[in-house]
């Protein structure tokens, strides 16, 4: 497999970029919740460190990938799919977590504190949803930003991520530090396509690069450099093209299927995965069965993506299928069956 070679009509290594960065998803907030729970770092607190310069910005740049090809739509269709799409989830998944949350908070705060934390999630994205609440974000911004030079909006991006901007609230400080990685897969779509290609095509020259960034990103995220002004966008975009390189040399054998089908799924391990991982680090804190708080991670992380992929199985064809997929009366425009292409396709 070489280019941009098809599975299903989908592109054959993005899926499995998506994968790593689902996966390393839950791994953070896997690790730092026992970590925090426990009182001690494990062993997988390291790898969690290694990603953090690139974690983010992968996802991002993956998600403007395919932008180019629905931006022109009607902005009635495009609200659809790229705003009320994510909107819908996001309000379901958020009232779900505020059921499971909503006793220790009232607890603690008191009802009115249940209250007040849900109505503020609706402008300040609440727990491990952020990153649905930006995208319709940036998909809008794009659209709009469309008649302003290129070079003008990637450089107020790329200024904004330097600014580090800390304001405390999630939509403004996101929107700094993540747009620029979003505008750029838009606007780089085929030159990251012409790469990962080169890629399959020089797959010893590719390990090789590879390596190279390993040893560069470990060094500057150990040495305390890779947050620094400038460092962390270089590292972010360097970081994300690394990514794609090993998921397109992945693809070409396809041999890692069950990463490839997380990348498949990754909205459903997304929004998910939170439920079976507190429940299992509850189980595992509770019980001290795994004293050593790495392993424990592992265990945590795997029970979080598997456990979301498992709901997912359940509800398919039953009433619940609304958790996943989007019920008829909350479209704003009929869906239709995609026509079949062999050109880039979407891998949401």
């Amino acid at each position: 497999m070489t280019g941009v070679q098809t599975y299903d009509g989908r592109v054959d290594w993005v899926d499995y970029a998506k994968g790593f960065c689902i996966i390393l998803v839950v791994m953070m907030h896997s690790t730092l919740g026992v970590e925090a729970a426990s009182g001690q770092t494990g062993w997988l607190h390291g790898l969690v460190e290694f990603a953090r310069p690139f974690r983010m910005p992968d996802f991002f740049m993956i998600s403007g990938l395919f932008l180019a090809q629905v931006i022109d739509r009607d902005w009635r269709t495009y609200l659809d799919r790229k705003v009320v799409h994510f909107a819908y989830f996001y309000l379901l998944w958020m009232t779900i977590q505020f059921v499971v949350k909503s006793p220790g908070i009232a607890a603690e705060s008191g009802a009115s504190e249940v209250v007040r934390l849900y109505l503020l999630a609706l402008i300040d994205p609440f727990g491990t949803l952020w990153f649905i609440y930006m995208l319709p974000i940036f998909f809008v911004v794009v659209k709009l930003a469309r008649r302003v030079p290129v070079a003008a909006v990637w450089t107020i991006g790329a200024a904004l991520e330097i600014a580090h901007i800390s304001t405390g609230w999630t939509v403004i400080d996101e929107l700094a530090a993540r747009f620029v990685y979003f505008y750029t897969g838009y606007i780089l779509a085929r030159q990251v396509f012409a790469f990962t290609a080169r890629a399959q095509t020089q797959p010893w020259l590719a390990l090789g690069l590879i390596a190279l960034w390993c040893v560069i990103n470990g060094a500057a995220v150990f040495a305390g450099y890779a947050t620094l002004a400038f460092a962390s966008l270089a590292l972010g975009l360097v970081g994300a093209a690394a990514v794609a390189t090993v998921s397109s040399l992945m693809a070409m054998h396809d041999v890692f299927r069950p990463l490839r089908n997380c990348g498949r799924n990754s909205i459903v391990i997304y929004l998910a995965f939170f439920l079976p991982m507190a429940a299992m680090r509850a189980l595992l804190l509770k019980t001290g069965w795994i004293p050593d708080v790495g392993t424990m991670s592992v265990i945590i992380t795997a029970a979080g993506v598997f456990g979301s992929l498992a709901l997912f199985w359940a509800v398919r064809g039953s009433r619940a299928k609304f958790l996943f997929e989007r019920p008829a009366q909350f479209w704003l425009v009929a869906k239709t069956a995609p026509k079949p292409k062999l050109t880039l396709q979407p891998a949401e």
